[in-house]
């Protein structure tokens, strides 16, 4: 049977033809719908990857977010803040205590008492060395951060090296313009290895904390040679009279007394340092995380923990002319073995005062917790 033109199935196929045209119309519509979609949330995901990835990088390999740029993808190291100003302190305060020792043993009668002075001057070099091979080492793995180089390997070992660097030219220095004794050379071999152990603690993957303690460390060596000019008036204060018995007790506080307020000094400059730091990354990148409480904690302690490892090379790498200088008499050896006790039990309240103190800082800037009890506030009825 065919179709005619005026039959029912003509009509039929008439009626049908145009909804087999609008499906071509629909196919667009659809296809423009999901291009549109795509495109909208392609758009959504770059921006939603700017808000929360890293900053753009400058030519230097850097992040402007203060973080240095991880070339395996993990996650970026946190740079120090003002790593150039600390180098040059501690530095400075290194060149400012060899020359201070210097003056001190070449002022002394030559022979017993440059030989005891050289043993009371020697904590203070060695200190000195720590803080300024951890300072410097710390701005040259600063530097080879913001190129983009993030090896653990690479940079525990340029610490190390950049550490050494420094006690190579201060031992340089030492036997240069220091007499040419045994004393000489005990006090540049040991100054040379507190600043490559120094170095090494530079290492450490998490910069601005090793900036922190640093700068804390070098702020309490600072304190305590300005608290020397204090010290006779707290002595008298604390009733240090003619009596043996008054004379130790009023040492003792002052000891404690210097103790405790080089750890509160340790404690505040580390929170400030850290605290500088979280701010400066968070102002560069809105996303970069925030600092926790372990790093201030540690940050606090480190001063103290670098007084502690002072103490062992001085045993350690100066045990000859410790030894020398308490063979010269019985007070001396009793001045010696006072001397060591007392720089353990500084460092000890140094530690915990400042870990303390930096701890108490970052908790009084924590809001108050929100507990799971809390009803949401419902919004008043409009009217």
């Amino acid at each position: 049977m065919t179709k005619q033109p005026g039959s029912s199935a003509a009509a039929e196929s008439d009626r049908s033809a145009p909804a087999g045209d609008a499906v071509p119309e629909t196919t667009d519509a659809v296809g423009e719908t999901a291009t549109g979609t795509t495109d909208a949330a392609g758009d959504t995901a770059a921006e939603a990857r700017d808000a929360t990835g890293a900053a753009p990088v400058d030519e230097t390999g850097a992040t402007g977010a203060g973080h240095s740029v991880d070339p395996q993808g993990g996650t970026a190291l946190p740079l120090a803040p003002g790593a150039p100003v600390l180098a040059l302190l501690a530095l400075g305060w290194l060149a400012a205590m060899l020359w201070s020792t210097r003056e001190v043993i070449s002022s002394a009668a030559a022979g017993l008492t440059a030989i005891s002075l050289s043993a009371f001057a020697l904590p203070g070099v060695i200190s000195a060395a720590l803080v300024a091979g951890a300072g410097f080492a710390l701005f040259g793995v600063d530097l080879l951060a913001r190129r983009g180089s993030e090896r653990v390997t690479l940079r525990f070992v340029a610490a190390i090296g950049t550490g050494l660097l420094v006690g190579l030219a201060a031992a340089f220095a030492i036997n240069l313009t220091y007499a040419d004794n045994a004393t000489t050379n005990v006090i540049a071999a040991t100054t040379a290895a507190a600043a490559t152990v120094g170095g090494a603690v530079a290492g450490a993957r998490s910069g601005s904390v090793v900036g922190a303690v640093v700068s804390a460390a070098l702020g309490t060596l600072i304190f305590v040679v300005a608290f020397s000019r204090a010290r006779d008036p707290l002595f008298d204060l604390f009733g240090g009279g003619d009596g043996q018995e008054s004379l130790l007790s009023a040492a003792k506080w002052v000891s404690r007394t210097e103790s405790l307020l080089a750890g509160l000094v340790a404690g505040l400059l580390a929170f400030g340092y850290l605290t500088l730091a979280r701010r400066r990354a968070a102002r560069l990148d809105a996303a970069a995380p925030a600092t926790r409480w372990p790093a201030y904690l540690l940050a606090g302690a480190g001063p103290g923990l670098l007084l502690i490892v002072a103490e062992v090379i001085i045993r350690v790498g100066g045990r000859s002319l410790l030894d020398l200088a308490g063979a010269l008499s019985e007070a001396d050896a009793v001045a010696q073995t006072s001397l060591g006790t007392s720089r353990i039990d500084n460092a000890i309240w140094v530690l915990f005062v400042g870990a303390l103190t930096a701890m108490i800082a970052f908790g009084r800037t924590l809001g108050p917790a929100h507990s799971d009890d809390d009803e949401p506030v419902e919004a008043a009825p409009t009217r």
